[in-house]
């Protein structure tokens, strides 16, 4: 109350108060309705001030005011800001948001297939159209005062985390960096690096969210609070978090109740009472169904909700599972109002294609307030969902992870489905940055006032587990940078090798490479002070006793190698003499489990070999099947025999033997006791040990007894602390040489791309060559594969529609790889272009091996998918979308994805193809306009 305050603090605060309506600030806080969180106002304060900010705060606490902060100052100065975010969808929305507020004339949109307002002095676009802009000194940077870096924790991408890096580094020192991250633990250390590489920049966390969120378990008809006592709700509150007990009891009842009829109690089965038991907790423990869950939220007041489930086809099957079921959670008026919204934004769509996109069971769904979203579907119909669930005319969305991505669609509830998605390779755990950026959409700021996120009950649940996950805020931003042979010839252009390599040793891989060099130069500096004291320790008065530890160390040495020679000389031999076994043979299996007596019914089959059972193969020699005298068939194993088998005797096997009947194995095993059960084995003649006629044990063990050491009465004693000292010296060298290989790492690699072009004739030293000029202009995954096709003339003389199923080799990548069919291909010229891209590849892949370039590094040229090439072909060719959706067998979201980028590479290679005496730029123009029709140029710009 300012009654209470003395005259001094009264006119304290009103010249505060002055001051900061004297600030850029003031009005911008006017523009909101609400006021700015405390790690807002630090952020924009010190943006204010000139510095650079990195904010580091929780999915949907508001961290883009901060951005949208230097738009507004930059409009102030009368300068420039450019709003990059990591994916079109993104883009578009915040276009739209910023249209809304400073009107079509000053914001405009570039992104890989949409150009609007270019000239403009707000603009937003993706990180990758900004480093192009970036390389190619394009006049757009002119007057740039501000770069607003939204979702800056994409470094961290193996793909394309790159071109952030790329953009922080070449940007103009001029120009301030607003970086906008998710919590990340190591914001500070991130922080540290751009403070060297851009500047003054201030580290503003905040762990807080807006909306308190509420973890809970839903299993059968009970919602389960996930954690006892949650007085911090997804904070760092101090109160510390117990599992809900009566949670951990559910576990322990479900994972104990498994009933197994093999199960003997006192020599009978499980009784009945505990059977009854278990049919009882069975009936209370369930994994509800999708269309019973969204029930439950709606009566209990928890929607609108978003259920991820790490599936496409899971999405969709959802949606219908809910209508099939007959819910319905709009009213006659929201319907009205969906069925209007829909059809103004999908006018634009050929009435003959809206079948073909399942537009009316899509339709059907959204006006029951139900939808799918995920990136197989048509980028309008995905925005469409998107725009109906903020107006709350969707309650239900079922998604794949990719719209936790920054798409501003936050719900009162989040679903998880399970703990578990297939990440390409394997089915894994979700990460606890990735449970934290899912739930993060959960509560929405003004309008709930908290948010819950509901994992369902799965057979085997640890709640432990998930308690971890949602108790862990953070996660590490880790640098995924690796140079490409485009960058590497638009730095070496604008810099010279030697400068070229300077900055990419600013780049944040090598700053963390080069921070954990750090801990482990201190532990080799610990290591030489611990080898001083034992140098001195096993010091001797009667010589050298180093050089008496060496004789000692190599005597050792040379006695393990000739035992390891006689092992695996023994194990040939075995091996040698089981591939020589037949069925019928009796043998004497020397060891094992299984030692005695045993007749051959299969003698294995050789390595390498397929034994008749799908997928297994023997890689340590035969595998014989054998019948031993105590009535068992086993497969036997190579560790069986460390000694070579002869047979002692042959035996005939009836043909009606059955291995699986007990008469069967009875009857042939009583004739094999009778055929050669009086039969002694051979016993293997232990072999002379190598060791005692080599030389070089004889001359070292000489060199020993007339060492002065060998007669010190401490001799073991220093012995000892030799050996300590060679342990520790190891270890020591095995640490320098991790320093060694993590000290300029980047820049090591970078040498070996420049090396590769220098042979290529792309670079000589610091001149870059015509075709480098060329290489600079294409940008992608296989960027040197398609400038070795334009120099070698591979697209010449094809027409636009072939040109356009050829370029879609360098960008398209099959979700599931290596399938076992053979793509479709088009015919005539085309076909043999893509053989030739495809020999151009395998030349550049023997190439980089032999310069010691890897994909496995995230370095290289991964082989071109001929997986598109057809689709693209019918599709430039003018072919119905029915017809091509059909055979390409791909959703119209992916067809839709994949055009845009074989347009954009296309757009590439029109600019960088030769001018003269070519045909590539005009027909790689025309294959552009031919590709963008119909559903692939509907604009995804409301």
């Amino acid at each position: 109350m300012t009654e209470d305050l003395t005259p001094a603090e009264a006119y304290a605060a009103a010249r505060a108060r002055n001051a900061e309506q004297a600030t850029a600030l003031a009005p911008f806080r006017e523009m909101y309705d609400f006021g700015l969180d405390p790690f807002q106002i630090e952020a924009c304060q010190a943006l204010e001030a000139g510095k650079g900010v990195l904010v580091a705060a929780p999915t949907g606490s508001g961290k883009t005011i901060v951005g949208e902060f230097a738009v507004h100052l930059a409009l102030l100065q009368g300068r420039k800001c450019f709003y990059t975010t990591p994916i079109k969808a993104l883009s578009n929305q915040k276009y739209a948001d910023l249209v809304k507020r400073y009107g079509n004339a000053k914001v405009g949109l570039l992104t890989g297939d949409n150009s609007v307002n270019g000239d403009a002095p707000i603009i937003v676009m993706t990180t990758e159209v900004l480093r192009n802009m970036l390389y190619a000194g394009s006049q757009a940077l002119s007057g740039l005062g501000y770069v607003v870096m939204d979702e800056v924790h994409y470094l961290s991408d193996r793909f394309r985390g790159a071109v952030w890096e790329e953009v922080i580094i070449h940007l103009p020192e001029s120009v301030t960096l607003v970086s906008l991250s998710a919590t990340v633990s190591n914001a500070e250390e991130f922080g540290d690096w751009l403070d060297t590489v851009r500047g003054d920049t201030e580290v503003i966390v905040s762990e807080s969210r807006p909306v308190p969120l509420w973890q809970h378990v839903l299993a059968g008809r009970r919602m389960y609070d996930l954690f006892e006592e949650e007085t911090d709700h997804g904070g760092r509150g101090s109160s510390r978090r117990e599992v809900n007990p009566d949670l951990l009891r559910l576990a322990r009842t479900e994972n104990s109740r498994t009933y197994n009829p093999r199960d003997r109690r006192r020599g009978k089965m499980v009784r009945e009472a505990d059977r009854e038991r278990e049919r009882r907790a069975r009936s209370r423990i369930w994994t509800p169904g999708r269309p019973e869950v969204i029930e439950r939220l709606d009566a209990e007041g928890l929607l609108p909700a978003i259920t991820f489930i790490f599936s496409r086809a899971g999405c969709e099957s959802a949606v219908q599972q809910c209508l099939y079921a007959g819910l319905r959670l709009n009213d006659d008026e929201a319907r009205r109002r969906v069925r209007e919204i829909v059809e103004e934004r999908t006018a634009s769509i050929p009435r003959e294609d809206l079948h073909v996109l399942g537009y009316y069971e899509w339709l059907e769904g959204l006006e029951r307030g139900i939808a799918a979203h995920h990136a197989g579907m048509l980028p309008t119909f995905k925005e469409v969902v998107e725009e109906l669930f903020v107006r709350g005319l969707v309650k239900a969305v079922f998604a794949t992870e990719t719209l936790a991505l920054g798409i501003n669609m936050p719900a009162r509830t989040v679903i998880l489905e399970k703990l578990v998605k297939w990440n390409g390779e394997q089915h894994a755990d979700i990460t606890p940055g990735e449970y934290t950026q899912l739930t993060g959409r959960a509560g929405r700021r003004g309008i709930d006032v908290e948010g819950h996120a509901v994992v369902l009950w799965q057979r085997g649940m640890d709640p432990g587990h998930l308690a971890g996950l949602a108790g862990t805020r953070t996660y590490p931003l880790r640098s995924s940078f690796k140079p490409s042979y485009n960058m590497a010839v638009n730095l070496v252009d604008q810099f010279g090798r030697h400068r070229s390599r300077e900055l990419l040793e600013t780049s944040f891989a090598q700053f963390q490479a080069d921070r954990s060099v750090v801990g482990i130069s201190r532990q080799v500096q610990k290591n030489e002070e611990g080898l001083q004291g034992y140098r001195e320790g096993m010091t001797c008065h009667l010589g050298d006793f180093e050089e008496y530890a060496r004789l000692r160390r190599e005597l050792k040495d040379r006695e393990t190698e000739l035992a390891k020679q006689g092992a695996a000389q023994r194990r040939a031999q075995a091996a040698a003499s089981l591939e020589r076994l037949k069925p019928g043979d009796v043998i004497h299996v020397p060891t094992g489990k299984f030692a005695g007596l045993a007749l051959v019914l299969d003698p294995g089959v050789p390595a390498g070999r397929t034994n008749g059972h799908r997928g297994f193969e023997h890689h340590d020699g035969p595998r014989p099947l054998v019948l031993t005298a105590e009535r068992q068939v086993k497969r036997l194993a190579s560790i069986d025999f460390p000694v070579p088998v002869e047979p002692l005797e042959r035996m005939r096997i009836p043909r009606s033997f059955n291995p699986r009947s007990p008469q069967s194995r009875r009857d042939l095993a009583s004739a094999l006791r009778s055929k050669a059960g009086h039969i002694n084995p051979d016993r293997h003649r232990k072999q002379r040990s190598a060791a005692a006629d080599d030389r070089e044990i004889a001359r070292l063990r000489t060199e020993i007894r007339a060492h002065p050491c060998h007669g010190c009465d401490e001799r073991e004693d220093h012995a000892r602390w030799a050996e300590r000292y060679h342990r520790l010296q190891r270890d020591t060298r095995q640490l320098e040489r991790r320093i060694e290989g993590r000290t300029n790492t980047i820049a090591r690699t970078f040498d070996r791309i420049v090396a590769l072009l220098t042979e290529l004739d792309y670079l000589r030293e610091d001149e870059v060559t015509d075709d480098g000029k060329r290489l600079a202009r294409l940008y992608g995954e296989l960027d040197l594969l398609a400038s070795e096709c334009l120099r070698e003339g591979v697209w010449e003389g094809l027409n636009p529609a072939e040109l356009a199923a050829c370029v879609s080799a360098l960008v398209f990548e099959a979700r599931q790889a290596d399938d076992a069919v053979a793509p479709k291909l088009p015919t005539g010229r085309a076909k043999a272009a893509l053989g030739e891209m495809v020999r151009i590849w395998g030349r550049l892949d023997a190439l980089e091996e032999e310069f010691k370039l890897h994909q496995a590094e995230g370095v290289g040229q991964r082989e071109p998918d001929l997986g598109f090439a057809w689709a693209a072909y019918q599709w430039a060719s003018d072919k119905g979308l029915d017809e091509v959706l059909r055979e390409a067998e791909m959703p119209a979201g992916d067809f839709v994805r994949w055009c845009k980028q074989v347009i954009d590479v296309l757009g590439q290679i029109a600019a960088a193809a030769p001018r003269e005496n070519s045909t590539v730029a005009k027909n790689a123009r025309k294959a552009v306009d031919s590709l963008l029709r119909g559903v692939v140029a509907y604009s995804s710009v409301g």
